[in-house]
């Protein structure tokens, strides 16, 4: 299962979900969805969202093998 710390990283930054889904092209329930580990981003999506999000792809996103 895809984890991701994109919730608690735009709370840092103060961003709202409509915010970084605008910033990178998506429709705001993407980002729902990735935030609640129902979606996996393709490598661009990725990318895109650690870059405005000011962290690396690995810092937000892992795997868990269970």
């Amino acid at each position: 299962m895809l984890n991701t710390k994109i919730k608690e990283r735009r709370a840092e930054l103060n961003i709202t979900q409509g915010e970084l889904a605008d910033k990178v092209g998506v429709r705001r329930e993407t980002i729902v969805h990735l935030e609640r580990g129902k979606y996996n981003p393709s490598l661009k999506l990725a990318f895109d969202i650690a870059k405005v999000l000011e962290v690396s792809v690995e810092e937000l996103f892992w795997f868990d093998e269970d």
